[in-house]
């Protein structure tokens, strides 16, 4: 397939799309119910994903390459923390108001910066270190009034218990985004997708044993719809970085919000509070700069190396 040629608009779109598709996937989780086994929640999640991956990978003329690897323990790996993060993060959705859990999962990409600066020793000077502690206020604003202990259950009441559940998530993302940075170094993207998806669904299937319910029609078919709107937002996230440099498409990551609260307001009847609207600010305003950081700094590297070419 020939290189698509640079469209910023074109990725624009498709990102919003991937970003449209997976606030659907979140709403169908919690519209099939807060009883549901969060194990059983990720099987679904991950193996109703594939079907569109497979699609997708067969389309591009990569399916046959995408089963080889040579770091299977990198990708079992990868599959460990993300299940643990999927699994998490799907129990505190189902807790939460939808906005709620939304602006709280923006700490990922902040907690990434700080694991790529202790674990990787990657260089993080002072703007990305505000940028992150600005954002970090931000999720303590959304947070906090859930985790007070003045509350009648305190750190026990459900809302606390959700926003602890997402912001470990956001923490298990962020170590799995620094274990998809390993794997891309020697690995294809779509043998790093599809091998996520296979082997989150057999290490979520394990949860069988520990007991699953029993679906309705109607969970059965929400359940298939957030797999398959969770394999359809990866390969739309994914096209949309052939058409844009990533600082172009990544501030839109945050329509999510918009969004979230539209659907969270027409379907369950969830109004994001004042503390929520604020800390998003926070956090959103934090990782726009994050991204416009990267760029400029993106911009000084090819400047470098196009300087310390040699002229013919």
């Amino acid at each position: 397939m020939a290189v698509a040629s640079y469209d910023p608009l074109r990725g624009i779109l498709l990102k919003v799309a991937s970003v449209t598709v997976f606030v659907g996937m979140q709403s169908c989780i919690k519209l099939a119910g807060s009883d549901l086994p969060t194990g059983q929640i990720t099987f679904y999640r991950s193996a109703f994903a594939i079907v569109p991956i497979l699609l997708y990978l067969a389309w591009k003329g990569d399916l046959r390459h995408a089963f080889r690897t040579n770091n299977p323990f990198g990708h079992l790996k990868r599959g460990l923390i993300g299940v643990a993060a999927m699994t998490v993060g799907f129990y505190g959705l189902v807790l939460l108001p939808l906005p709620d859990a939304i602006a709280i999962g923006y700490a990922m990409p902040l907690l990434a910066v700080v694991f790529a600066a202790v674990f990787l020793r990657e260089t993080v000077r002072v703007y990305r270190w505000s940028a992150v502690f600005v954002g970090l206020i931000g999720v303590s604003i959304i947070s906090w009034p859930k985790l007070t202990l003045f509350g009648e259950q305190g750190f026990g009441s459900q809302a606390a218990v959700g926003a602890c559940a997402v912001l470990l998530s956001a923490a298990l993302g962020a170590a799995a985004m620094l274990q998809v940075r390993q794997l891309v170094r020697e690995e294809r993207t779509a043998t790093i997708v599809l091998f996520f998806s296979l082997t989150a669904s057999l290490l979520s299937a394990v949860s069988w044993f520990f007991g699953w319910q029993v679906l309705s029609w109607q969970s059965l078919g929400l359940m298939v719809m957030a797999g398959f709107f969770g394999g359809l937002g990866q390969i739309l996230l994914t096209e949309s970085y052939r058409f844009a440099d990533v600082s172009t498409v990544a501030p839109f990551e945050y329509c999510s919000i918009i969004l979230g609260s539209i659907i969270a307001f027409l379907l369950f009847d969830e109004v994001p509070t004042l503390t929520t609207v604020i800390g998003a600010v926070f956090v959103v305003g934090a990782g726009i700069f994050i991204i416009f950081r990267e760029h400029q700094l993106g911009l000084e590297r090819r400047a470098a190396r196009k300087a310390s070419t040699p002229q013919g």
